[in-house]
């Protein structure tokens, strides 16, 4: 007999919140179309895109449908749901830029062939409407009272800049897009973070009091570490899950950083595994737990880059934390023989390499210690890397204990 999608979505943790905890699992017993929105206004999506984008797949793993919506319309107004000021809005040019990458990127997590699973621009229908006939037919069913209780709303009247108007009318377009999936597609339930609650309940309520139709309502945990960091967030930057922006090894160093406390909730959330082997990984402690982060790093990148990848970036991370070996499935920057004469000081290349944020950062990184090439301390900000640091044709860089970069002259 299938599993219900539900209880396995509740199982793994990805549930906070639910309309109606029995509708959906009764629901969910037939085949059902359901739907999440994403934010388009960056080329990649990141690891903290990572929860929704993994309960579609649940969700067409059990015989259902999924939808992506990417918010071509929606993009063009801005959420103000958790943002203490406006959000930048995009051009319609950026927009669609940006959901062409974004589509490449969901279609190795989805399976798109044969209609099994959508990806729309809700901007093909937002950006036709007619704004008096929308006011007439969908805005006189919102209460003002109500939207400004919602804590999206709340937060961003109660911030210095205010709520602007166009930001207002945000949860009513959210809303909409749900009735039009609804009608559209037969889409009964739409899922989102859980900041996005007051916006998806707008939504089922709008189906019904327009169509009369019944719709489901259900937000994910705000997924952070132990220590509390926000998920996706590193020293470097956001982790996307572009491999020309993150690399498939640092995708994989990511994971297999992951806090002891972390990995069996992880291992849930973000892969396929059996719960019994996620609760057996879990019970590991002390050095045993290397082997369940590296099972936790290894199923991420392989359901993200590829089985191949995933491989190479297990190899190059045993070669390099068991031998101190470089390997080829190393983020690797190319750089002018004649740069490398010349030398180029420290903070310099750790900067230009991604592995600081700044210069700044980068000198900081070295007062304290935490900068390496081929191993060795850097001593000095005042430093010179040269092409007397090569070793077997390239310069190992490291910062902190397990961020790694190589360099090498370009042929």
């Amino acid at each position: 007999m299938k599993e219900n999608v539900f209880d396995v979505l509740m199982e793994r943790g990805f549930i906070e919140q639910v309309s109606d905890a029995d509708g959906v699992r009764a629901a969910v017993e037939q085949p059902i179309t359901c739907y999440v929105g994403f934010d388009p206004s960056a080329s990649s999506f990141h690891v903290g895109n990572l929860v929704p984008i993994m309960a579609l797949a649940h969700m067409q793993r059990l015989g259902h449908r999924p939808i992506a919506i990417v918010g071509g319309g929606t993009g063009m107004v801005g959420d103000p749901s958790g943002k203490t000021e406006m959000r930048q809005l995009l051009t319609v040019d950026k927009i669609d830029a940006n959901l062409q990458r974004l589509k490449v990127q969901m279609g190795r997590l989805l399976d798109f062939s044969g209609g099994r699973a959508l990806m729309l621009n809700n901007g093909d229908w937002l950006r036709k409407l007619n704004y008096l006939e929308f006011l007439r037919d969908i805005g006189r069913h919102f209460s003002v009272n109500r939207m400004l209780a919602a804590e999206a709303y709340r937060t961003r009247y109660d911030s210095e800049g205010g709520l602007n108007f166009l930001e207002f009318n945000y949860m009513l377009l959210q809303a909409y897009d749900f009735l039009h999936l609804y009608r559209e597609h037969g889409c009964i339930l739409q899922m989102g973070g859980n900041d996005q609650w007051g916006n998806i309940l707008a939504g089922a309520d709008l189906i019904r009091r327009v169509d009369g139709g019944q719709a489901y309502a259900a937000t994910f945990h705000l997924v952070t570490t132990n220590s509390g960091a926000k998920m996706g967030k590193t020293a470097a930057g956001a982790v996307w899950l572009d491999a020309e922006q993150v690399s498939p090894f640092e995708y994989y160093q990511y994971w297999i950083n992951t806090e002891d406390a972390d990995v069996e909730r992880f291992l849930a959330l973000f892969t396929f595994l059996p719960m019994e082997q996620v609760r057996r990984l879990g019970r590991l402690t002390d050095a045993d737990i290397r082997q369940a982060k590296e099972v936790l790093a290894f199923e991420a990148t392989s359901i993200l880059h590829g089985e191949q990848a995933a491989q190479e970036a297990r190899d190059a991370s045993r070669a390099l934390f068991g031998q101190g070996a470089a390997s080829d499935a190393l983020p690797t920057t190319e750089m002018e023989p004649e740069v490398l004469a010349a030398g180029i000081a420290a903070p310099d290349l750790f900067h230009q390499v991604g592995l600081c944020q700044s210069r700044s950062e980068a000198r900081r990184l070295i007062q304290q210690g935490g900068a390496y090439i081929n191993d060795a301390v850097v001593e000095s900000v005042d430093a010179l890397i040269t092409v007397a640091d090569l070793v077997d044709g390239g310069i190992l860089m490291r910062a902190g204990k397990k961020r790694y970069h190589r360099v090498v002259p370009k042929s």
